[in-house]
């Protein structure tokens, strides 16, 4: 039965990342690169300020790197435990793959890029729900395609990218109650 799944995640990958052309390899190595989300999240974090205020943007960014390093970590433990080979290492794929990332990272199993930006796309997209009811469904969409980029690039199996979305979605959920504890606490001490 793994067997069967892991043959089938195989095929997939080089299915999806074969559809891909030199046209387009600029683009997904600049949307696969953590630093072109940038922009997005300073505009994220004004939208904060913008609606919720200084106070509240203050405390949120304690827990917004709390989460980076919590889903960063989680990811790095998953990789080293599970030891399962980057599509661009393992023999019998990186031969029937377009490689097209700067590098090959050593483990792959699962993908920090998709949980990290589902994380972010869920937290901010619940953070900022009142006041943009559709942001969500955007950030999400935009986690979809950081996520793909990544197989694209050639660095991730289909199983990495959707394990690593699911984790990300529960970490963007569990900090963001988190951040609900903390700014009902801090109200408390400011009054």
């Amino acid at each position: 039965m793994i067997e069967e799944l892991l043959e089938l995640d195989k095929n997939l990958l080089i299915y999806l990342n074969n559809l891909g052309s030199e046209t387009w390899d600029g683009l997904w190595l600049i949307i696969t690169n953590k630093l072109s989300s940038i922009p997005l999240y300073a505009l994220l974090l004004f939208l904060i300020y913008k609606k919720l205020g200084l106070k509240y943007l203050l405390a949120i960014v304690f827990v917004i790197a709390a989460m980076i390093t919590f889903t960063d970590q989680i990811t790095n433990v998953f990789k080293d435990g599970f030891m399962r080979a980057r599509p661009c290492r393992a023999e019998g794929v990186m031969e029937y793959i377009r490689f097209v990332a700067v590098r090959c990272g050593k483990y792959g199993f699962f993908s920090g890029h998709s949980s990290n930006s589902m994380a972010a796309a869920i937290f901010a997209g619940l953070v900022l729900r009142p006041y943009y009811k559709k942001l969500i469904f955007i950030l999400v969409l935009w986690s979809f395609i950081v996520a793909y980029s990544r197989i694209y690039v050639g660095v991730h199996y289909p199983i990495d990218i959707v394990c690593g979305m699911l984790f990300g979605a529960f970490s963007g959920v569990l900090f963001y109650k988190l951040n609900t504890i903390v700014q009902k606490r801090l109200q408390v001490i400011n009054t």
